[in-house]
């Protein structure tokens, strides 16, 4: 009786968790698939992110942020994609290799608290926000199309961050909007992991085909993430298209200007999170899916090897 209160995926979460060896070649797999996985996706939903971060920007409906990009023509569709495809890529490795690494170290045999769960996601949201910062400020500044003559490629981003100083760089260039980064990967990482899992185990012990579970877990959580988050996502995306030495704003006069152009009122922040969530849903459903395929993989191929 006590082992039904248990289910498949935690038993074998447990067993894995327990063996050093196989957690290494698990480690591995799970960077190279995720990579795979992150990257993919971001190329299939990148069309939605444009019409997004439009909206963001100009407060704007959907119809008339698609008729703007129409507009500028198909040659300037898919521009940014090189920058948010190589850091989704990075992404996917870093959060989940970071997460794990960090909830082994604190709990090495498991079971895990959610202290540590909260621990470890906040942890990995850090790193992830100082290695991705970069890639995410230059894509912001691509995608607005109020800069595309003043910048009209990576290399003139570059080129205006490196005349600023050491300090300027830094500051006004590549990490220009980096508290608020931080607070939304932080955040978002200790809800994802902190639910992720618990959804994942409910939906198993409905007898749901195996892909679902995990699938249905990722898309949900992120969707949930996204409306608590959405506010910052919106303040984010307009610190970080900011140009220029003299025009750049503190934290608190863009969230200020923010405030104004929604005309105070924080419902208007949500303007195209229908959008977002169908591109956050897609992406972390899919590599959610993927990494517990992988994990269940891993396992059954250790398992064939000491029998």
């Amino acid at each position: 009786m006590g082992e039904q209160n248990h289910s498949p995926r935690k038993e074998l979460q447990h067993r894995t968790r327990a063996e050093a060896p196989g957690k290494k070649s698990w480690h591995s797999q799970a960077y190279a698939l995720g990579a795979v996985s992150n990257s993919m996706s971001t190329f299939l939903t990148f069309p939605i992110y444009k019409v997004v971060f439009r909206q963001q920007i100009h407060a704007m409906a959907v119809s008339e942020a698609m008729r703007q990009l129409w507009h500028e023509g198909p040659q300037y569709f898919y521009r940014g994609i090189y920058r948010p495809l190589l850091s989704k890529t990075l992404q996917g490795t870093l959060l989940f290799g970071t997460y794990d690494g960090l909830l082994c170290f604190l709990s090495p045999l498991g079971p895990y608290t959610l202290g540590c769960h909260w621990a470890a996601g906040i942890m990995s949201g850090l790193v992830e926000a100082v290695a991705l910062s970069p890639f995410e400020r230059v894509q912001n500044v691509l995608q607005d199309g109020r800069k595309q003559a003043r910048f009209p490629s990576t290399f003139s981003i570059l080129e205006e961050f490196n005349s600023y100083g050491l300090w300027g760089r830094l500051s006004r260039g590549y990490y220009h909007g980096f508290w608020p980064v931080l607070a939304r990967n932080s955040l978002g990482s200790t809800l994802y992991f902190s639910f992720k899992d618990p959804m994942q185990d409910g939906l198993a012990e409905q007898g749901l085909a195996r892909w679902v579970p995990a699938l249905v877990s990722g898309s949900v959580n992120e969707t949930i993430t996204c409306l608590v988050l959405h506010p910052l996502i919106v303040l984010v995306a307009n610190m970080q298209s900011h140009m220029g030495w003299q025009s750049m704003p503190s934290l608190w006069a863009s969230a200020q200007d923010v405030w104004n152009t929604w005309g105070q009122k924080l419902l208007l922040s949500y303007r195209g999170c229908s959008l977002v969530i169908l591109r956050s849903s897609v992406t972390w459903g899919l590599t959610t899916a993927i990494q517990d395929f992988l994990q269940r993989k891993s396992h059954s191929r250790k398992e064939l090897k000491t029998d």
